[in-house]
């Protein structure tokens, strides 16, 4: 049987008289790679705070790496070995980038490993080039590397990204999409993304939201292909 890493049972979240996620039931297997998508307000960001302990659901329950997790606080759901990247970034401006990534490898490590494993980070996403410069000089795409350094630098098991493609270049996307396969080797991955381009070039599973609900979920292929899903998300017909 699949191991089962993270489960929501009958998940839902409500504010006030409105339902954001209405009764979900999800699985993710261990190093799976998943993407979540649909039309804005379809509860997909929703439902990934929840995941995160960013938000409280309503009702339902939550499970990571076998711990039931509902209610629970960020830093608490992070203590299990999930890293997190929100649309807000949480970085250092003021400091290099190898001191940012330096910084999250020195949570797990001490001084002599997080000097190691800063290094292989920025040696495995190719960052070289601007380790020295601080983030405040960088630009956006260069930072969402940066980001995703930070969130490898930290050895999760479970990832969590909330649109890293948004506001990149196509070949900022394609850099993304390898760094993100690289992480996949040894993490599981769930993406919220609504850049197609990006979803075509990453995703393997898709999860499409709507209304709160999931709608459909299935390989890319079959997803992209759907005439449903293209009435829905992609405001096609046929």
């Amino acid at each position: 049987m699949a191991d089962i890493v993270v489960e929501t049972q009958g998940l839902t979240m409500r504010f006030g008289g409105v339902t954001a996620v209405d009764n979900v039931d999800f699985q993710l297997e261990a190093r799976e790679l998943r993407c979540l998508i649909g039309p804005n307000g379809a509860g997909k960001s929703t439902f990934f705070k929840c995941l995160t302990g960013m938000l409280k659901p309503t009702t339902g329950d939550i499970f990571i790496s076998g711990e039931e997790t509902t209610g629970w606080d960020p830093h608490r759901v992070a203590s299990l070995g999930v890293a997190t990247k929100t649309q807000v970034p949480s970085v250092l401006d003021g400091l290099t980038a190898r001191e940012n990534i330096w910084l999250s490898a020195r949570r797990f490590h001490d001084t002599a490993g997080a000097n190691r494993r800063s290094q292989e980070v920025i040696e495995e996403l190719k960052l070289g080039a601007i380790a020295g410069q601080t983030l405040d000089r960088l630009a956006h795409g260069e930072r969402q590397r940066i980001e995703l350094g930070i969130v490898a630098a930290a050895d999760p098991w479970l990832v969590l990204l909330d649109e890293p493609a948004a506001g990149l270049t196509g070949e900022e996307v394609s850099d993304m999409a390898d760094i993100i396969n690289q992480l996949n080797q040894r993490a599981a991955v769930i993406i919220v993304e609504h850049d197609m381009q990006f979803i075509r070039s990453i995703a393997r599973k898709i999860t499409v939201f709507n209304q709160g609900a999931v709608l459909m979920e299935d390989d890319v292929d079959v997803v992209l292909s759907d005439p449903t899903v293209r009435n829905v998300y992609l405001g096609k017909r046929g």
